[in-house]
């Protein structure tokens, strides 16, 4: 007589999905909350909208976050940390600081946006202003362009000593708000603009017969 075989039952497709936890749970969160910031804007986000885009409950939202602001502070911080800007490192002050704003450029546009639109909904709900968003979403942490210039004074091309943080802020501002205002990436004529026109005169004697790129620091 035959062997019976058993035939293994269905496991129903619920019972196959894996909980997520921890860490992994939390990066999924923060990427619905981003998500929905992007397509629904600060004033439709709720913590039920970035729940149901989670597909999980809202108690575990609130079991993170008090409120949709806290929330939202995160998800910004959240993707800066995922979407890194790579600091470049080309041998020389000015090829370092084109390329830092390029890929800025390229890679933060979105950010600066969707950042910039939310300004309003988080001073009127929790009384922010962007530099106090811009201290909780970034902390103490050192501009990008600080490696760059500390390179450039290893060098021997400037001296930290005696330029004026500011001065050495300027790229990074100026960029910043032409992406602000326009709400598009600017172009690479305004990135050299910013560099050659705009810092390099401020912070180089001007020396007739030397390159740009060739310019040193003068005491």
């Amino acid at each position: 007589m035959p062997s019976e075989q058993t035939v293994p039952a269905k496991t129903p497709p619920d019972a196959v999905k894996r909980r997520r936890r921890g860490a992994e749970l939390e990066r999924a969160l923060l990427a619905a909350a981003w998500d929905e910031l992007a397509e629904a804007g600060f004033a439709k986000l709720t913590m039920e909208s970035v729940a149901d885009r989670a597909k999980t409950g809202v108690a575990v939202l609130y079991r993170r976050w008090t409120d949709k602001n806290a929330l939202v502070l995160a998800a910004i911080r959240h993707y800066g940390d995922t979407h890194p800007i790579a600091v470049p490192d080309t041998g020389n002050l000015r090829d370092d600081l084109l390329a830092l704003l390029a890929n800025l450029n390229a890679g933060r546009t979105e950010l600066a946006t969707i950042v910039g639109a939310t300004f309003a909904g988080l001073h009127d709900s929790a009384g922010l202003a962007p530099e106090d968003v811009r201290l909780s979403v970034r902390g103490d942490s050192p501009s990008r362009s600080d490696e760059v210039f500390r390179r450039a004074h290893d060098r021997g091309e400037i001296d930290l000593a005696r330029i004026p943080q500011d001065l050495l802020d300027l790229p990074l501002q100026l960029l910043r708000h032409d992406i602000l205002m326009t709400l598009q990436p600017v172009t690479p004529e305004r990135i050299r603009s910013i560099v050659d026109d705009i810092f390099w005169p401020l912070v180089f004697e001007k020396n007739p017969g030397e390159g740009v790129g060739s310019r040193r620091w003068r005491s």
